[in-house]
């Protein structure tokens, strides 16, 4: 009987690159191979969104050695071009997730990936709620739109490990360092609600640059806030199949 290697997972969000930047991000990707099996990236990897900061990320990612998968971020929506910027990122041989799901083959394992940018509202007891003015309903409306797309997607993948990705956070543990006046602004209770119920062995987000790295949802799912300020390095990797790892 053959022996399941572990599952590496480099991951990182906001990144943040911009066109000075060319060349720079990718020195910092070395020899990733013999550290993990996949790169996720957690969105806001440009600066302002634009084309030309959308095709530098491509480059850096463009021929690694082992697969990548990222999701947006409201920095790379900023200029109304994300369609574009993820159509740049997929010509790389980026895996872009858009609130639906990927299977990779890492070595002799296949690992499930679902998620998407993800969106705010805030945490059960001091969150917004579909009541009253149209643009707070549609704003509630979007994240649980968003929700529901992912615990689809989580029960119609077939995979030995499921990993989900985001940009906003899930959880407020993993935002404790920002102020609680914007917590709303970096995430919803309604995407934890969502993978607790379809299940998943590891959710991945950025955005919150002043939050803290570890936490876990209701369900008992471990979270980590892998936002480049917080990790202050240029990526972390968790393994899936070690408790060491996370």
């Amino acid at each position: 009987m053959s022996v399941l290697t572990d599952l590496r997972i480099a991951a990182v969000g906001d990144i943040h690159l911009g066109e000075d930047d060319r060349g720079q991000y990718r020195k910092n990707l070395g020899a990733i191979e013999e550290r993990a099996d996949v790169l996720m990236l957690a969105g806001d990897l440009t600066r302002h969104g634009t084309l030309e900061e959308g095709r530098v990320v491509a480059d850096e990612l463009r021929g690694l050695p082992i697969p990548v998968v990222a999701v947006l971020g409201n920095h790379d929506y900023h200029s109304d071009l994300q369609y574009e910027i993820a159509g740049e990122l997929r010509d790389a041989g980026v895996v872009v997730l858009d609130d639906d799901g990927a299977v990779l083959q890492c070595g002799d394992r296949k690992l499930g990936v679902v998620g998407g940018k993800g969106f705010g509202g805030g945490y059960a007891g001091k969150c917004a709620s579909e009541f009253g003015e149209r643009e707070i309903k549609n704003f509630v409306a979007h994240t649980r739109y968003i929700a529901e797309s992912w615990k689809v997607a989580l029960k119609e993948i077939v995979a030995e490990k499921r990993v989900v990705l985001s940009h906003y956070s899930p959880i407020k543990e993993t935002l404790e360092g920002e102020p609680p006046e914007i917590y709303p602004f970096l995430g919803s209770y309604l995407l934890a609600e969502a993978v607790d119920t379809a299940g998943a062995d590891l959710i991945l987000h950025g955005h919150a640059h002043k939050g803290s790295e570890k936490g876990m949802t209701p369900g008992g799912i471990r979270v980590r806030n892998v936002a480049m300020p917080v990790l202050g390095r240029s990526y972390a990797v968790y393994c899936l199949d070690c408790e060491s790892g996370f």
